[in-house]
Order: C-alpha cells, then structure tokens, then sequence
C-alpha cells in the first residue's frame, strides 16, 4: 500500500526509486539541506473545515490586506481589466486543454494564440510572434540567446544601463551557462550613452545590444540609426518594451529591431501581489527559426474550413532537451488568452487612450509634486512617458516620503536611492488621487 493516501507509490516502488538514485531512505534525498531549515514537525494546518467556514477562513485572512492608492511601477502598471474579460476567459471553447498538441480537439486555444500572435506582431511593427513566455524578463534572455544563436561565433552582448535592474540580473543568470559575456553600456543624463554604445560595439563580437522603450526611468530615448549601427556590425538589436506603450509610441519595427521583448502585464492584467503575468517575444520572419516556444499557424482543413495548428517545430522541440531551440518551451496560456482579449476588446483607439490617460496623469502627477516645493524631477530635460524619477529636497529623504505616503494609503512609489523614487500613474489615478498624494508630500513640510 502507498503510505499516503493521495499518492500511488507503494514502499517498493519508492526503495526501487531509491536505488536509482543511490540512497537509502528519502531523507538521503535532502542531505544537501542543512538540518535547521529541515521541519522537524508536522504542518502547522488547522482541522479540516466546511466549505462555508473555509470560504470565511480565508475572507477573514484576505481582510487583513490594505488596498493602497497606487502610485509604483518599475515594469508593472496598475491598469484597469476590462470587466467582460474574466466571463470570456471561462468560456470552454477557449479554456480547453493545457497542451494544444491535438489540433482536432484544440481549436479554441490554437485560434486564441493565433490572435494573441498576430495582435502583437501588429503591436511591435514585426513578423512573427511566439505564443507567448512566463514573464518579461525571461523572453529578454531568450531574446539574448537567440542572438547568440543566430550570429556565428559571437559571444558578447551589449545591455543599456537603463534596462530595469530585474531584468538585467535574469540575463546574467542565463548567460553563465552558454558561456555569454555582457557588458553594460553606460548611461548619461538617464539615457543610454550613444558615443560609448558606439565604441563598445566597434571593438567587435557582440551579437546583440539590448535596450529599453520606454527606459527604467519612464525616459522615452532617441534609438535613431542604432539599428544601422547594430547591422553595420552583424549584431541584431532588441528592444525590451512594455507591452501597452507600444500603442503610442514607435514601435520596435519602427526603429528597426530585430527582436521585441518584454512585459505584457500592462495590458489590462491585475497586479495580484506579483502574477501571474506574460512575456512577449517578436521578431523578424529570417529569425523565426531561432524563436523558442510555439508558434500556431492558420491553415484548412481536409473539407476546406479554416483551422489551426501548432508549426515549424517538431514534438522534439519540447520533450528532447538537447533538440530544443530553448528549454523553456512553455508558455503562460491563461494570459495570453487574457492579452488577446484586452487587445481585441480595446482596440487601436482604446489602446491609445488608455497611454494618453497615463501620460496626462503622469505629467499631472510631476507637476503637482514639483510645486510643493519638497521635489523637483531628476532629469527634467528628458521627455518622459508614464513614469519618471524624482528626487526628493534636503531634509526631506525617500524613506521618510515613502513611509508618509504609506500611512495615508498611498503607495507613492519605487525607492531608487535616499533621495529619489520612481513614479507612475495610469488611467486609473483621478485627478483627487494625484492631489492627496501631492498635499500628502506638502504636509511634510518642516
């Protein structure tokens, strides 16, 4: 018999796996962990309960959360979800089977991806679009890597300094494996430095150069003949940009890019402590071959009716992980189900009202915090979209900002050191919000 009830290995299927394994008990298995991060005694879980005290349970626990006005961004944006989204995400045609290897009885994921596809190819102004990554920072290094891959024999890869610190600590990671050198380029006045960009590249072997759109600092950068500059050399250049400025702003294609990536939280997915969110990736049709994840395909059936299915790639692509292009071959399907619909629900003209809002917001927002006389913007000569770094007035610190803002439900921004933060504002911050928060900093007056 199994010695738990909801799993099926029976003691001699366990001591078999053992044995394969070279141990003698199951705790052989976590030798490596030091005995006083090991339980020692059984989980602290209360008795079991009825649906209705469950429900209780767990409304009394979510009661204990402070919904705070929300002024933080630095990647992920507080912007409003649509209200028939969640009713279409339930519909059984759409969620249907995990993995869509099954065209005949999957045609309701196949066709969403489908759409998601062809909505953010639209989106970043390039060819072809993946069906989707875990998150922003993830499809950069696999952006990173498909430059690696795709330029013979080149090993470095050149990153601006004013992509999010996040994102740059996950392309480290993904570089120590293959062997990948990254070099920082340099940023000035809050924008990433063209004549060092310039001089790092011309010493040769870079594959790629990553950047920002718009930067870490909300800071809306000049990108004008990089992507010559970059192909001059045989490099490709990827541009890391959150997914809703891209139905304002230049698109990626726009300046040339070989690749787009990033973030797609900001269109329309709920903050909810932390995710589940969606990286997007993109590129031009001579790299797709390179792309990882899937990719859904439009065709017809044997009667001549349209359908979909997965294409230019091989099962291997997901199971064999020395055939694989990438080993992360899955995808967020849930929210590439919920960006396919917030794109179509919205619209171009939805998309672009949704930025100008923020836009206005943000601008108001600097504005009211300047004329309190306690900040003053960081780099007041640079054109910012939604989000900007200000610095806070002697003696007025950062922290001590934050912490008041806190106490009145304002969560008022990003800490960058003791005298700045970084700010946002979205469609979802009224003029009332964005006064409470300006006369909140102006009561700290000393």
């Amino acid at each position: 018999m199994s010695r738990h009830p909801y799993l099926p290995h029976t003691e001699e299927d366990i001591q078999t796996m053992l044995g394969r394994c070279g141990a003698t008990t199951l705790d052989d298995l976590y030798a490596d962990v030091p005995d006083a991060l090991r339980l020692k005694e059984p989980y602290r879980l209360p008795a079991p309960m009825s649906e209705p005290e469950l429900e209780r349970y767990f409304a009394d626990i979510a009661s204990q959360n402070r919904r705070l006005l929300c002024f933080a961004g630095a990647g992920f944006y507080n912007h409003y979800t649509p209200a028939a989204i969640p009713s279409l995400m339930a519909r059984s045609e759409f969620l249907t089977a995990y993995t869509p290897y099954q065209p005949e009885i999957s045609q309701g994921t196949l066709q969403y991806i489908f759409e998601y596809q062809s909505m953010m190819a639209e989106l970043t102004g390039l060819d072809i679009s993946n069906a989707s990554m875990y998150d922003g920072a993830t499809a950069t290094a696999e952006a990173m890597l498909m430059a690696v891959n795709s330029v013979r024999k080149k090993r470095r890869i050149l990153v601006a300094s004013t992509v999010a610190p996040a994102v740059q600590q996950v392309l480290a990671t993904y570089a120590a494996g293959p062997g990948i050198t990254i070099e920082v380029i340099p940023e000035d006045g809050g924008v990433t430095d063209r004549t060092a960009f310039e001089a790092m590249l011309g010493a040769g072997d870079v594959a790629g150069v990553i950047v920002s759109q718009p930067n870490y600092y909300g800071i809306v950068e000049d990108y004008d003949g990089w992507a010559d500059t970059c192909h001059s050399s045989k490099a490709l250049l990827i541009m890391n940009c959150h997914a809703s400025t891209l139905g304002a702003l230049r698109s990626p294609g726009e300046w040339g890019a070989d690749i787009a990536c990033g973030e797609a939280q900001s269109l329309g997915m709920p903050l909810n402590y932390g995710g589940p969110y969606l990286g997007y990736l993109c590129c031009r049709e001579n790299l797709i071959r390179k792309m990882p994840g899937r990719i859904v395909g439009a065709t017809t059936d044997a009667e001549g009716r349209r359908s979909f299915v997965l294409t230019l790639q091989a099962r291997e692509q997901h199971i064999r992980r020395q055939k694989a292009t990438s080993n992360i071959c899955s995808n967020q399907g849930i929210m590439t189900l919920h960006a396919a619909f917030y794109l179509a629900l919205m619209g171009a003209e939805g998309l672009r009202k949704v930025n100008t809002l923020s836009y206005n917001a943000a601008h108001a927002l600097a504005d009211a915090l300047c004329d309190t006389g306690m900040m003053r913007l960081k780099y007041p000569d640079k054109p910012f979209f939604n989000e900007f770094a200000i610095e806070t007035i002697e003696p007025l610190s950062a922290d001590a900002l934050l912490a008041a803002c806190l106490k009145k439900g304002i969560l008022a921004g990003v800490r960058l050191s003791d005298s700045s933060i970084l700010v946002a504002a979205t469609e979802m911050n009224s003029p009332a919000d964005i006064a409470l928060c300006a006369e909140t900093v102006k009561s700290l007056k000393s």
